[in-house]
C-alpha cells in the first residue's frame, strides 16, 4: 500500500510542477472572504450570521474537511441535539433531533428537499449524501412550516453546494483509505473512495464543473464468516454466523454544474445528479441440501440485492425585476428507482439463480419553489411572498407484502403552498418576522403554518432571538397505504388520516466577546426550547380477537430542554463546547396507555483545532457524549394486556481526531485520522418491548469499533 501512495503523490508532484502560476482571487466576492459566515436558509437574501432573525447553526468547509467526512451521517454525528440511527441490517442511517425521528426533520441541498423513500425531504437515508462538493451545511432548529413547508417540524438542514471557482481550470483528485474497525485490505475489506472534480470558468460570467465519487464500502465481519461460510458441523445446524454484520455497499456518484452570473442583476444555474447505490445482503443461515446417497452436502443461501438509482435535476434563477424586486425561482425534477432481486446462491460453485426480481420503490417527482421580496424602498420593512408546489408520485415498500401488484401500486400525493411574511425593523435594536402559509394537498384539508420570530440587540450587544412557528407533517406513504393482511397479521394504513401538527418555541441568548487586540473570541449561547406535536400517526388495536391494528391520529409528543454552547478562538487555537439536558414525553393513547411524565437525557460536545501556520498542519478533535437515556416501550403482562414501561439505554462517547497538512502552496492535502477512537459498537439497552411489527434486543447496534483512515488531495489549479 505504501508503494502505492508513493507513486500517486510523485505523480501529484510533476503535476505541480508542470501547472502554471495561481490566479489570484477574483474581486468583489464574498464567497472567498473567509471571515464571513454568510447564511441562506431562511433569509430574504444572503447575509450574515448575526443579522439573521433566526439562529442559524453554520458548519463549515473546513469542519468538513478536518472530519474528511464523506457523508452527511460523519457530519452530524457531532452535533449537539441530534443522534445518528444506524440500521447496519439495511444499508441506511436516520436522524433522530430532539427525540422525533428523521420524518420529522427536512433535508435540503440549496433550498429544495431531496426525495426519500417517504416522500420529499425527510426519511432520508443521510450516508447515501455526498459531500465532495459543499460549501457549507446550515441547521436550524424548530419548526420552519412558514419558510419551507410540511414536515419540516423539529428544524431544517440546508447543504449549499458550491457554485464558483477561483481559477481558469481547477482539477481536484482525491483518494481516502479507511479500515472498518481493525478490517482492512487494499481491495476486499475497509471503505476505499475515489474522486475526481474538474471545473473551468468559461468567462467572467460562466462557470462549470462535473465530477464523479465512488464509495466502496466493503461491509463489516465482526464475528461474522462471509459469504462462502456455512456450518461444517456433522449436524448440519446453522450457527447464523454467515454473512456480514454491516452489509457491503457501493456507491457511485456524478455531478454536474453549469451557473452564471452577470455581476449586475440576473444569476441561474442548472444542477445535474446521478446516484447509482448496490447494497448486498447474505442470508445468515444456508440450506444444506444434504444427498443422503452421496453423503455430501451442496449448501445454498437465499441472498438478496438492493439498488437505488436516483436522478436529479435542478435550475435556479434569482435576480432583481425592475432594479428593485428580488426574486428567487427554482424548478427541481427527480426520480428514484428502488430495485430488488433475490437469488439463491450456490456456495461450492458461486453460482446464482434468480429467484425474483421487481423495482419495489420508485418515486418520480416535481417541486417548484419561488420568492419574491423588497417590494418597498423602505429599509425598515421588507415583506416575501412565495409559493411552493409538489407532485410526488410513486410506491413505497411494504406497502402490501403479499401482493407484489399492490406492494407496487402508483400512488400520488400534490401539495400546493402559498406563503407571506414580512421582516420589520421596529427599532434600531428590535427586528420582528411574522409569517403564515396555506397549505392545499390533493388528498388533506388544508392546512396551515404560522410564524413569529423576533431579535433584540441590547446595548452591549448581547443578542436575544425568539423563534416560534408550526409546521404540519403529512402522513407517509406506509401510514396511508400499509396493508398485510394474512393469516398471523392484520395491519393496514388509513386513508383517512389527517396530518399531525407541530409547533415549537426556542429563544437563544447569546454575545461576541472580543479581547482588546480582536484576537481573542469568545461567544456564549444560553438557548431553551419547547416541541410539541399533537395527533401523532401511530398504530392502534382496533379488534382484539384476531388482533386488528390500523394507524390512527392518536399519539401527543412533546420535548424541551437547555442548551449552554460555547466557541472560542485565540490566534491559532479555536474550540467549541456544548451541553444539552432534553425531556421528552408521550402519551401514548395508541397503546390504551396514559404517561405524560418527561424522561431526560444529557448531551455534551466539544471539538478542538489548533493550527500552525509554520508546517501548515491542523490538529483536530472531535467529542461527543450521549448521556443515558431513558425511553417509554411497551410490553404484553400475564393478563395479555398492553402496558406502558421505562427503559434505559446506556450511554456512550464518540470521539474523533485528525491532522491535516498541506504541501506545495496549499495545493496538496493530506488528512490522517481515526474514528470513534473509543472503540463503541453496541451499547447496552433495557428496552425490551416490541411494536406490532419489531422486537428489541437487549443491545443497540451503533458502530463498527475504532477505524483509521488516510485521504489524499490535490488542487490542479491553472
Amino acid at each position: 500500500m505504501i508503494k502505492r501512495y508513493f507513486f500517486l503523490t510523485a505523480v501529484l508532484v510533476f503535476f505541480q510542477i508542470k501547472a502554471q502560476e495561481i490566479d489570484s482571487l477574483r474581486q468583489d466576492s464574498l464567497q472567498y472572504n473567509s471571515l464571513q459566515k454568510v447564511v441562506l436558509t431562511g433569509q430574504y437574501n444572503r447575509q450574515s450570521v448575526d443579522k439573521s432573525v433566526f439562529e442559524v447553526e453554520v458548519l463549515s468547509q473546513k469542519d468538513i474537511q478536518m472530519l474528511a467526512a464523506n457523508n452527511l451521517s460523519d457530519v452530524l454525528n457531532q452535533t449537539l441535539n441530534m443522534n445518528i440511527i444506524p440500521q447496519a441490517g439495511e444499508g441506511r442511517s436516520g436522524i433522530r433531533q430532539f427525540g422525533f425521528n428523521s420524518e420529522y426533520v427536512k433535508i435540503l441541498v440549496d433550498n429544495v428537499p431531496i426525495v426519500g423513500d417517504e416522500g420529499y425531504g425527510n426519511a432520508i437515508d443521510i450516508s447515501q449524501i455526498n459531500l465532495d462538493d459543499i460549501e457549507q451545511i446550515e441547521i436550524i432548529e424548530g419548526s420552519m412550516g412558514v419558510q419551507y413547508g410540511a414536515n419540516a417540524v423539529t428544524g431544517v438542514i440546508n447543504i449549499i453546494t458550491k457554485k464558483s471557482g477561483k481559477h481558469d481550470w481547477q482539477i481536484t483528485p482525491f483518494i481516502q483509505e479507511e479500515t472498518i474497525g481493525d478490517e482492512y485490505s487494499w481491495f476486499d475489506e475497509g471503505r476505499h473512495i475515489q474522486s475526481i472534480k474538474i471545473g473551468h470558468n468559461f468567462s467572467d460570467k460562466i462557470y462549470g464543473n462535473i465530477l464523479f465519487t465512488r464509495n466502496d464500502f466493503q461491509g463489516f465481519l465482526n464475528e461474522k464468516k462471509g459469504i462462502s461460510y456455512y456450518n461444517p458441523s456433522p449436524e448440519m445446524e446453522n450457527d447464523s454466523l454467515r454473512g456480514y454484520e454491516w452489509l457491503p455497499k457501493e456507491q457511485n456518484n456524478v455531478k454536474a454544474l453549469l451557473n452564471y452570473n452577470d455581476n449586475k442583476n440576473f444569476k441561474a444555474f442548472y444542477k445535474f445528479e446521478y446516484f447509482n447505490e448496490v447494497t448486498n445482503k447474505y442470508a445468515n443461515n444456508v440450506n444444506f441440501n444434504y444427498n443422503p446417497s452421496t453423503e455430501t452436502v451442496n449448501p445454498t443461501a437465499n441472498d438478496e440485492v438492493f439498488t437505488s438509482e436516483r436522478f436529479y435535476h435542478h435550475l435556479n434563477t434569482s435576480g432583481k425585476i425592475k432594479q428593485q424586486v428580488n426574486f428567487n425561482i427554482s424548478a427541481a425534477y427527480q426520480e428514484q428507482i428502488k430495485n430488488y432481486k433475490g437469488y439463491s446462491y450456490r456456495l461450492k460453485t458461486e453460482e446464482k439463480t434468480k429467484l425474483e426480481d421487481y423495482d419495489f420503490n420508485t418515486r418520480k417527482g416535481f417541486f417548484s419553489r419561488g420568492t419574491f421580496n423588497n417590494f418597498f424602498t423602505s429599509k425598515k420593512v421588507n415583506v416575501e411572498l412565495g409559493y411552493e408546489t409538489t407532485i410526488d408520485a410513486g410506491t413505497a415498500s411494504d406497502l402490501s407484502p403479499q401482493n407484489i401488484e399492490q406492494r407496487t401500486k402508483n400512488r400520488q400525493l400534490n401539495s400546493y403552498s402559498f406563503f407571506v411574511s414580512s421582516e420589520i425593523e421596529a427599532s434600531d435594536r428590535l427586528s420582528i418576522r411574522p409569517g403564515t402559509r396555506v397549505i392545499a394537498t390533493s388528498h388533506f384539508n388544508p392546512a396551515y403554518a404560522f410564524s413569529v420570530s423576533a431579535k433584540y440587540r441590547f446595548k452591549n450587544n448581547y443578542q436575544l432571538r425568539l423563534i416560534g412557528g408550526s409546521a404540519p407533517k403529512i402522513p407517509n406513504f406506509e401510514q396511508l397505504y400499509f396493508y398485510m393482511v394474512d393469516s398471523n397479521h392484520n395491519i393496514q394504513g388509513d386513508e383517512n388520516l389527517n396530518p399531525e401538527y407541530g409547533r415549537s418555541i426556542f429563544l437563544h441568548f447569546k454575545k461576541n466577546f472580543w479581547g482588546k487586540d480582536y484576537e481573542l473570541k469568545f461567544t456564549p449561547k444560553l438557548s431553551a426550547w419547547f416541541l410539541d406535536v399533537q395527533d401523532k400517526i401511530d398504530l392502534v388495536i382496533v379488534q382484539n380477537n384476531p388482533l386488528v391494528y390500523q394507524y390512527s391520529n392518536i399519539d401527543l409528543h412533546r420535548t424541551m430542554g437547555v442548551s449552554l454552547r460555547n466557541s472560542i478562538s485565540y490566534k491559532q487555537f479555536r474550540a467549541t463546547a456544548g451541553i444539552a439536558l432534553s425531556g421528552e414525553s408521550k402519551v401514548l393513547e395508541s397503546a390504551g396507555i396514559y404517561n405524560d411524565d418527561y424522561l431526560y437525557a444529557v448531551q455534551v460536545n466539544t471539538n478542538i483545532s489548533y493550527d500552525i501556520p509554520k508546517w501548515n498542519t491542523t490538529f483536530s478533535t472531535f467529542f461527543k457524549y450521549n448521556g443515558p437515556q431513558q425511553q417509554f416501550f411497551n410490553e404484553i403482562n400475564e393478563e395479555n394486556e398492553t402496558i406502558i414501561k421505562r427503559g434505559k439505554v446506556a450511554g456512550y462517547g464518540w470521539l474523533n481526531a485528525s491532522v491535516r497538512k498541506t504541501f506545495f502552496k496549499d495545493n496538496f492535502e493530506v488528512t490522517l485520522g481515526a474514528r470513534n477512537m473509543l472503540d463503541i459498537t453496541r451499547v447496552n439497552t433495557s428496552v425490551i418491548g416490541g411494536g406490532a411489527h419489531e422486537t428489541s434486543t437487549g443491545n443497540q447496534l451503533l458502530g463498527y469499533g475504532r477505524s483509521y483512515f488516510l485521504k489524499l488531495l490535490y488542487n490542479l489549479n491553472f
